[in-house]
């Protein structure tokens, strides 16, 4: 981490007293001190004047366009990498959040595992990942489709070529996805109940690549009973957001 954050550091070339830079760094909701302080070193030692560290749903919240420096609620759930955030935001901070480590990378995991326990075919990450994109869905009947794969059989150890469809890929994510949507009603639960009222309204925000998996949405809506949006560019909700953040770092940022 430390090696990519020099990297960057270096290309922005800047020379003199501005050379080393205020850093905000996002993480999720639910890291401990010991994590928090192993970032801030990190970042430090990069080359980093003043680090800022901030929690991921609140950043990507900001990325998506949503004003949460209102009294009034909003939800948001980050589906990034390896965690998914959820958390209520109200008055510019976190009401309630939970953070589960079932996000994109534990979805690739379920694909490999589930053709390999079916049809004893070894197939890689990027495989996986093509899949997940091109004919996963997590909402019953979201989708028909089905694609050829190749990897590498178990028994024979030869290269082999299996057909396999949507349906069978819903099952392969249903745990992982159930959590998430176990963890977004866990953190309802526990939301103040006019805050509630204002999610009614405005609905959940989506954000993360996890996002962009078919039928997800529709998921939450149906088992949160409110509204589901997926924001308009989730790749880079917290990227965005973190830019925002960082120009108006005294609003915000928690040292």
């Amino acid at each position: 981490t430390e090696m990519m954050l020099r990297h960057f550091i270096n290309k922005l070339n800047v020379k003199g007293f501005l050379s080393k830079p205020r850093i905000l760094v996002c993480c999720p909701t639910n890291i401990t001190n010991v994590e928090q302080k192993a970032i801030q070193d990190a970042a430090e030692k990069s080359g980093g004047k003043k680090v800022y560290l901030e929690e991921e749903p609140k950043v990507a919240a900001i990325g998506a366009g949503m004003d949460i420096f209102q009294p009034s609620g909003n939800m948001v759930i980050d589906i990034g990498g390896g965690t998914t955030d959820v958390a209520v935001l109200s008055m510019g901070d976190i009401v309630t959040s939970e953070s589960i480590k079932a996000a994109g990378d534990m979805f690739d995991n379920d694909i490999i595992q589930s053709i390999k326990k079916k049809y004893k075919l070894l197939i890689g990450e990027r495989t996986a990942e093509t899949i997940k994109k091109e004919i996963a869905t997590v909402f019953p009947g979201g989708r028909k489709e089905q694609m050829d794969i190749r990897g590498r059989d178990m028994v024979t150890g030869l290269p082999r070529t299996i057909t396999i469809g949507s349906d069978e890929i819903r099952e392969a994510l249903s745990e992982s996805v159930g959590m998430i949507v176990q963890s977004a009603k866990n953190v309802l639960e526990k939301t103040p109940p006019e805050l509630s009222a204002d999610i009614i309204d405005r609905g959940v925000f989506l954000t993360g690549g996890g996002a962009l998996l078919h039928g997800i949405d529709q998921l939450l809506a149906e088992e949160l009973k409110v509204p589901v949006f997926v924001s308009d560019n989730p790749l880079s909700c917290v990227a965005i957001g973190t830019g925002i953040l960082l120009e108006n770092i005294s609003k915000a940022a928690r040292y």
